[in-house]
């Protein structure tokens, strides 16, 4: 999107790391201005743009004042647990989770997320079956184990065709007791392939450093007894080898579905 004088920032993402770390920079410093209210949102969630000089981006706002109060996760936590949910996606190099920071806005604190331009009719519902999404979609199925994802909707799954998926609404993740309800189940008690293997193992060494900048972050962000937990998942992940089969103890899906 362009207008005459501003040069928008959206998808497709850059690729390089110096326009990333420019874009992420306009997240967390930007001039933030609402433009309205979105609906059908549990929690308030606005839309609004971001703007340093002649840079823009449209971003998705969730104030923490304006959280829905949730007996199983204390309050005030949900935008730090979007946050976390991103830099987990970072760590794994799976960038799938579209941009998003904690900082300052109009209703106070709150994750800021640049909003992605999607096929609003496209969601998990419509592409799980292509061949052309079981990549991004094993990732994500790994992705809502190693955070335990209380609430993957198929709208959460937002398809950008060509393969790729944007994942979003990861407020109620990073739970200690075990929480997992998704519509992702189509890998069940399938092998983890190879190379996805290959960048859990990656990111287990990585959280194992004394300098891992991930663990810096995540440590502003959950309690400690949570970032244990989430590395106790990921070992118990890689030491089964396969995806997960749905829990017999408990509902294993979100409602409603989409």
């Amino acid at each position: 999107m362009k207008d005459n004088n501003t040069r928008w920032l959206a998808t497709p993402l850059p690729a390089s790391a110096q326009v990333g770390n420019r874009l992420l920079s306009l997240l967390q410093s930007g001039s933030l201005t609402l433009e309205g209210m979105l609906p059908w949102s549990s929690n308030s969630t606005f839309l609004g743009r971001v703007t340093d000089g002649e840079q823009k981006a449209l971003i998705v706002y969730k104030p923490i004042r304006g959280e829905r109060p949730l007996w199983d996760f204390p309050r005030g936590t949900l935008a730090l647990r979007e946050v976390a949910a991103y830099i987990i996606s970072q760590g794994l190099r799976w960038d799938f989770v579209p941009p998003t920071v904690l900082r300052d806005g109009p209703h106070g604190n709150g994750a800021v997320q640049l909003f992605v331009e999607v096929d609003q009719e496209a969601h998990f519902f419509t592409f799980h079956q292509d061949p052309l999404y079981a990549c991004a979609l094993q990732q994500m199925a790994l992705f809502d184990v190693i955070v335990n994802n209380a609430d993957r909707k198929g709208g959460h799954c937002l398809g950008a065709g060509g393969g790729r998926v944007w994942a979003i609404d990861h407020g109620v993740c990073f739970n200690v007791e075990p929480k997992l309800r998704t519509v992702i189940w189509d890998f069940a008690g399938q092998p983890i392939p190879v190379e996805l293997t290959a960048d859990l193992a990656r990111f287990q060494s990585d959280l194992s450093k004394a300098d891992c900048s991930t663990m810096r972050q995540l440590s502003a962000l959950l309690a400690s007894k949570e970032i244990s937990a989430l590395r106790m998942r990921l070992s118990a992940l890689l030491a089964a080898g396969h995806f997960p089969e749905p829990p017999e103890d408990r509902r294993p899906f979100p409602w409603p579905l989409v």
